[in-house]
């Protein structure tokens, strides 16, 4: 049974990565696609890093964080490094919740000063 492979063009498209983005994690080693030619296919073992990678970066994590954890997915991580991970996660994670606070203040305020925005609009 034949694994099905994608092309550079529909990795960049599953993914919505542009082909710079998608060449640089190529070139730092996060994707090792095959190659035949000049052609790169993406199998289910780079598909499953890419998706990795994406969520790291939707999560706030930078590249070489990336690296570890995907290190860490394929069980080639040290105690160390798993537990060096743990630490920037759980940085990572009282980072997000300020971020949670600023943003849920900036949306009470906004809408404050629209609802009266919209009550002199009332009244006028």
């Amino acid at each position: 049974m034949t694994e099905t492979r994608l092309s550079f063009k529909e990795m960049c498209a599953k993914f919505d990565v542009t082909p710079r983005t998608l060449r640089y994690y190529e070139y730092i080693e996060l994707l090792q696609p095959d190659r035949e030619g000049r052609s790169r296919l993406y199998g289910s073992r780079e598909v499953a890093r890419m998706k990795l990678i994406m969520r790291g970066r939707k999560f706030g994590f930078q590249l070489e964080d990336i690296r570890q954890w995907l290190l860490i997915y394929e069980n080639e991580g040290t105690e160390a490094q798993m537990r060096a991970w743990v630490d920037m996660a759980d940085s990572q994670l009282g980072e997000l919740a300020e971020q949670r606070v600023q943003l849920n203040e900036a949306i009470d305020e906004l809408t404050s000063l629209r609802d009266n925005v919209a009550k002199t609009l009332k009244s006028g």
